[in-house]
């Protein structure tokens, strides 16, 4: 397995609308696709709180590849996002690594 971090930087105000299409929208259509979270976290302590760092579990950098071009060419997440981002831009920054776990790593 590996593993995607990604970290959404909000424009400021704009993680409550980040996470309601997470809740809503985007999850449904990431089981459309087989793509499989591990794990969602705001931030309590840190550089901002308008940030959302979540992780994504892949068996592959090839099954990464397939299954992110099929989720983001699907029409309902476009239609989603137009939709979420109708009050302005919500994201203003994404940052994105690809992680191995260590062979002492808890998680494999």
């Amino acid at each position: 397995m590996i593993y995607e971090m990604r970290v959404y930087r909000c424009v400021p105000g704009r993680l409550p609308a980040l996470l309601k299409r997470f809740e809503t929208a985007t999850l449904k259509i990431w089981e459309k696709h087989g793509i499989k979270q591990a794990g969602f976290f705001t931030t309590v302590i840190g550089e901002s709180n308008q940030d959302l760092t979540y992780f994504l579990a892949w068996e592959s950098l090839a099954e990464r590849e397939t299954k992110w071009g099929k989720f983001i060419a699907d029409p309902d997440w476009m239609k989603a996002r137009t939709e979420s981002e109708a009050d302005g831009q919500i994201v203003a920054n994404i940052d994105s690594q690809i992680l191995a776990p260590t062979a002492f790593s808890s998680v494999k």
